[in-house]
């Protein structure tokens, strides 16, 4: 065991378990596949109640069967001059750690279990013939954690360091984070990635063909995913070119053929004049996605950046920037069903935290990128915020309202049956009928087509779902939004101001400056307090441009004003006093009131 004296105790799993290469199972690498049947094996057992745990315990001859019942115990902080190290059987120490302490049977250790929450583990420095005592829930739940993660790397038999088990709770969570669960978020779309992609049911209808739909003026990614289908021969993939005028009536005609769409990528020829195509990783919100999400990845990019994770930061925005270049918007993600959906804003505030956070070695080339970034977001800050049907001329507000044709296909296949169970009564047919009908456009029921596209809007606005947005929010001219295209006009403004002269070259055609983004963020700031500000009440409010009038709904989003900085010194002193009082509450702020 000297050999791992320089082992740095915190290290990531796959370099701290890599140091015992005599243990690994052989032939096997990251490859996840628990055993939890409930058998316990001969040699390891629980604490006796005569034993405190500060002493090891010689163990031969003893087994299961002669195991006394034990007493529950509560954590402990128990420092060493000599730190100890445990001697682990996976397959052997799980299935005993889950018997005994996973009374709820969910394959975890809470403090919800009522296990006796001490379990008698080997010690290294005797080679496995004495124990010690690991106590606690937080203890054991990090011995679970950590045989899975050296399973996933290949070990069937591991030393752990007690060091690494009762780490600092917010360090482990925070190293954990850095070092392994940013990586299992990490997706891309090239020719392995796409294998996991075809693999994930939302991407078709079960005995589909899987799609990828590729930009109808992207060439190159065209090239390389036909030939991904060709090499990926068994899944038969469809590689589908999009047609340049990408309509709401296209996208409803292929509802029924679900696919994911292409992302950003290096793109370059080797000598020979052959494509070499590099798909740029991303990170998705939740492991069982496989797109890139909209409003998701902003949150995330701030978190890759804080653990000094840059450049999958900045391929985040690259996508963007590709989606808005080639598909007119941010996405909701990059699926078919999403081609009329975007998102809440945040792309100039992003790409700029991002350029803070870019290797200072290439000035002009980090310029470049910023460049790049900002014209995108210029693009859809006109071209989907500033423009019908987002945009209400009365107020110059905006409102989220997604241009899409009926029932959303990507719910569940029951999801609105209670929606369409009234109007298929009326005629006397039953609610799959009337669907099929209503889908193929045989059926026409404008109450039903205002109903959808008030539930699209929901899901544009990232606070699906929500009774203060149902039925109404393509009518709304809402706080968050307004808020967030308040910050793209002053961001733009400041950056032009710091890194561009104070104008800025827009590919859309003309030049514009940072005194034109002043304004435009004064004029907004100005209709904010007009349509959205309630002096009387001390909150911002959603206003409804068809109804001309305020909504009575009480949003903890009114706090985003003071994010964006729209908020006047004496509104956000009133508002901080007035929100306080009506949405924080123990664990943080709720997101409307009862009176709401």
């Amino acid at each position: 065991m000297d050999a791992r004296k320089s082992v740095d105790v915190h290290a990531p799993p796959d370099e701290y378990y890599s140091e015992s290469p005599a243990l690994r199972t052989p032939g096997v690498h990251r490859s996840r596949s628990r055993n939890y049947q409930r058998t316990y094996p001969k040699y390891v057992h629980a604490g006796d109640d005569e034993n405190n745990g500060d002493e090891e315990e010689s163990v031969p001859g003893k087994t299961m069967s002669h195991r006394r019942s034990v007493r529950r115990r509560a954590s402990i902080d128990d420092k060493t001059s000599h730190p100890r190290r445990f001697l682990v059987d996976i397959d052997i120490v799980e299935q005993i750690l889950l018997e005994q302490e996973d009374t709820s049977g969910d394959f975890q250790i809470t403090v919800a279990d009522s296990g006796p929450k001490v379990l008698k583990v080997p010690t290294a420095s005797s080679g496995g013939f004495r124990t010690f005592e690991v106590r606690g829930t937080y203890m054991l739940s990090n011995l679970l954690q950590e045989m899975a993660l050296a399973r996933d790397c290949g070990m069937n038999q591991i030393v752990i360091d007690e060091e690494r088990l009762n780490e600092n709770p917010v360090n482990r969570l925070s190293r954990m984070i850095r070092t392994t669960f940013w990586n299992g978020l990490v997706r891309c779309m090239d020719e392995s990635g796409i294998a996991a992609i075809c693999a994930d049911p939302k991407n078709t209808k079960a005995g589909a063909r899987p799609i990828i739909y590729v930009p109808f003026d992207d060439a190159d990614a065209f090239e390389y995913y036909r030939g991904v289908a060709r090499d990926l021969h068994d899944l038969h993939i469809k590689v589908v070119r999009l047609p340049r005028n990408i309509t709401p009536q296209y996208v409803k005609s292929i509802n029924d053929e679900f696919g994911i769409l292409t992302l950003a990528a290096e793109v370059s020829r080797d000598a020979g004049g052959r494509l070499v195509y590099q798909p740029l990783p991303f990170v998705v919100p939740g492991g069982r996605f496989n797109e890139q999400y909209g409003w998701d990845s902003y949150f995330e990019a701030l978190g890759l950046l804080v653990d000094g994770r840059w450049q999958l930061a900045k391929n985040m925005v690259d996508n963007f920037a590709y989606e808005i270049r080639h598909y007119g918007k941010i996405l909701n993600a990059n699926r078919s069903y999403y081609l009329t959906r975007s998102q809440p804003p945040f792309l100039t505030d992003m790409a700029l935290k991002v350029y803070e956070a870019l290797p200072a070695g290439d000035i002009e080339r980090n310029r470049a990128w910023l460049r790049a970034a900002l014209d995108a977001a210029i693009t859809e800050y006109f071209n989907v915020w500033m423009c019908a049907p987002r945009l209400d001329e009365h107020t110059g507000l905006s409102c989220y309202h997604p241009t899409g044709i009926g029932m959303p296909p990507e719910t569940e296949s029951t999801h609105f049956d209670h929606t369409v169970q009234p109007f298929a009564d009326r005629l006397g047919i039953s609610v799959d009928m009337y669907k099929g009908m209503y889908a193929r456009d045989e059926i026409h029921e404008p109450e039903l087509d205002e109903y959808f596209v008030h539930d699209r809007a929901v899901r544009e606005s990232g606070h699906d779902t929500s009774y203060r947005l149902e039925r109404r929010c393509a009518n709304l001219a809402t706080v968050d939004l307004n808020c967030l295209l308040y910050k793209y006009e002053v961001d733009l403004a400041d950056a032009l101001d710091e890194h561009f002269g104070g104008k800025f070259a827009w590919t859309g055609g003309r030049e514009l400056t940072a005194a034109e983004w002043r304004m435009r963020a004064e004029t907004r700031r100005q209709n904010m307090n007009k349509y959205l500000w309630n002096e009387r009440k001390g909150l911002y409010f959603d206003y409804d441009v068809v109804l001309r009038e305020q909504s009575v709904y009480e949003s903890v989003t009114a706090f985003w004003a003071l994010w964006a900085g729209c908020a006047t010194p004496a509104q956000a002193r009133r508002l901080v006093d007035v929100g306080c009082r009506k949405f924080e509450v123990r664990g943080g702020l709720v997101s409307g009131t009862e009176e709401s």
